[in-house]
């Protein structure tokens, strides 16, 4: 009999998971539940899924072997408060919460259950998320097998120290917003020049799309792809001294760091 998973959390990012472990198989949707805050919210996924959708956590968590916990960061001690006494040693937990670590799980928790902390994102909801998995102080190997099996169905899967997953929440994990600011740039700028908008969101996603392949499946430095479209007098390295004088290359560095810094901050409990 396939383990049971409830999704304690029903938002954008639980959701895109929801329907990646759907399509692909690993589940079928009478073995998920999830839980939710908002009527609507659940009718919805409820009619969308055809997953059993409930708000009460306690008894999610007593249905289910597998654990998610897909809450904001700032609502996750209220729901570790709530669910404290019905997790027992067997059940794997799996934190998919921004900055909150392992141990502060493992502290508010009664029974001693296996925690492994994941930061996906955003593209989970077309198979290519990237996902970081890192194992609390219980998690061992089977622990993360699991871990990585369920976010597999929705992307690429690395395994990194704990310690790397602020910097981990800050790239890949906002990554998709960066990525999109940057798009919405080029495409203003192709519809300053004269092109219709659907033209430039066709031209610059294709463009994206097509360089961050070739990154991917040639290994291709970065720098080499940048100086490959690069010659000498050209339209190209006249772009780039105009980026590299707004400090475009810095301001990404710094917002970045702030990311991070955000990141601990949540960790830490602060609004």
């Amino acid at each position: 009999m396939e383990e049971k998973l409830g999704i304690l959390g029903g938002g954008k990012m639980a959701e895109a998971l929801l329907s990646g472990l759907l399509r692909s198989g690993w589940r079928a949707p009478t073995d998920v539940i999830v839980t939710v805050r908002r009527e609507e919210r659940a009718k919805y996924l409820s009619e969308k899924y055809g997953v059993m959708v409930g708000f009460d956590n306690p008894k999610a968590v007593a249905n289910a072997s597998i654990l998610i916990l897909a809450v904001k960061p700032q609502d996750m001690g209220v729901l570790l408060e709530q669910i404290t006494g019905s997790v027992h040693r067997d059940q794997l937990v799996i934190s998919f919460a921004a900055g909150i670590t392992t141990s502060f799980i493992e502290a508010r928790i009664t029974a001693d259950a296996p925690v492994v902390r994941v930061m996906s994102n955003v593209p989970a909801i077309v198979d290519e998320a990237m996902t970081v998995i890192s194992p609390g102080s219980r998690a061992d190997e089977k622990h993360l097998a699991i871990a990585e099996e369920i976010w597999l169905h929705v992307g690429r899967v690395v395994r990194l120290a704990e310690k790397h997953l602020d910097a981990i929440t800050a790239t890949s994990g906002s990554g998709p917003a960066y990525f999109a600011l940057l798009a919405e740039a080029m495409i203003d700028a192709c519809i300053l020049l004269g092109l219709s908008r659907d033209v430039a969101t066709e031209l610059i996603v294709q463009t994206m799309l097509g360089s961050a392949k070739m990154l991917r499946e040639t290994k291709m430095h970065p720098v080499e792809l940048r100086e490959l479209v690069t010659s000498p007098g050209g339209t190209t390295i006249n772009a780039i001294r105009e980026l590299e004088n707004a400090g475009v290359r810095a301001a990404f560095l710094n917002a970045i760091h702030a990311a991070a810094a955000r990141a601990r901050e949540l960790a830490a409990g602060v609004e």
